[in-house]
């Protein structure tokens, strides 16, 4: 490999984008203004919606099994959310992200006392009907425990996807489409003949859009965060990592869908089929919890849903390296593949 020749590449792919004023904006404001409609969207009331979590061993069974004794369990307006974990369950309910927890075996509850809704909750809990054996009893033979922890609102929530969501457009858009037109115009075939290797161009497209997919990232948040004050829990270098094994991975998607195609409809077309799923499957605008599994295991395939949860975790959970240890090693494993399989189907022509 020629780092001369790579230079060269590199710095004439950073021209071109810096150049095209209207794609550098583009990407800049459209991330603020989703960022700040929802912002301005969920400034007033929450919405009239509850969520509990029941903890047991077997959760499902448990709560189908509760639900014949406790009325409580079978109020309106309440989702009851099956949890398999205590601890991240626990940090919900400090986060507002749980309005209430039970524990059914062990028979505990939780709430946050600074949280209103877990205060309605515990008055609908203490007035619902109970059984005759708890009857003297009016929490249904559940002892409470309280926790407490600063609100999580929506656009902090929010905030990990809606920057995920660019940098896969940016990734996507912006090298596999590019490549497809490169093609199509005749740039690739002309730099076939010049003693640039294959090698050495994908790996410029690569480290072009990495940076600029990271500079623009970082100025997003730190533009929005001095109007909205994000929540922060976690580490900004672990936050940066995630960033960047994420947009790796996606530019490595961008580079294999446009490892032979042609045809700029048919890119935009495949581009359009790989995007909007993960939109809206990878847990940008809402939460996979309680959906159905099958949906879940399919979010688990794109490279999409790794980055946020890895970014939310980071973000609102404050997790370590050991806590989002499962989703670098998947954004890695799927960067190495689909780079080596995109190399290995390019061609100039």
């Amino acid at each position: 490999m020629s780092w001369r020749r790579f230079l060269a590449v590199l710095k004439a792919r950073n021209r071109e984008f810096i150049r095209d004023r209207a794609a550098l904006g583009w990407n800049i404001i459209f991330p603020i203004f989703i960022v700040a409609g929802f912002a301005f969207a969920f400034s007033g009331k929450p919405m009239d919606l509850y969520k509990v979590g029941v903890y047991a061993a077997d959760p499902e069974q448990k709560l189908t099994e509760v639900e014949k004794t406790q009325t409580f369990f079978r109020t309106d307006y309440i989702r009851f959310i099956p949890v398999s974990e205590l601890a991240p369950a626990l940090t919900k309910v400090e986060r507002h992200q749980l309005d209430m927890l039970f524990d059914l075996d062990q028979h505990y509850y939780w709430i946050n006392r600074d949280s209103p809704k877990g205060y309605l909750l515990e008055r609908v809990l203490h007035g619902a009907d109970t059984p005759a054996d708890t009857a003297n009893n009016p929490t249904g033979g559940f002892q409470r425990q309280t926790v407490s922890g600063r609100e999580i609102r929506y656009v902090d929530w929010l905030i990990p996807g809606v920057l995920a969501m660019n940098m896969m457009f940016s990734a996507l858009f912006g090298v596999g489409y590019v490549i497809v037109r490169y093609r199509k115009s005749g740039v690739l075939k002309r730099l076939q003949a010049t003693p640039v290797t294959a090698f050495e161009f994908l790996t410029a497209q690569v480290v072009s859009r990495l940076w600029l997919i990271l500079a623009i990232t970082s100025g997003v948040y730190a533009g929005a965060n001095l109007f909205i004050d994000f929540s922060m829990f976690g580490s900004y270098a672990l936050l940066l990592l995630v960033f960047t094994l994420g947009a790796i991975s996606l530019i490595s998607l961008g580079l294999l869908v446009a490892a032979r195609i042609a045809s700029e409809e048919l890119a935009g077309g495949i581009l359009n089929v790989l995007s909007w799923p993960m939109m809206f499957l990878s847990g940008v605008w809402f939460s996979l919890e309680g959906t159905h599994p099958l949906i879940q295991q399919l979010a688990l395939l794109f490279p999409l849903t790794h980055i946020i949860d890895a970014s939310r975790a980071i973000m609102i959970d404050g997790a370590g390296l050991t806590g989002i240890s499962t989703q670098l090693l998947v954004l890695t494993l799927m960067s190495a593949g689909f780079l080596l399989l995109g190399a290995a189907l390019f061609r100039w022509k």
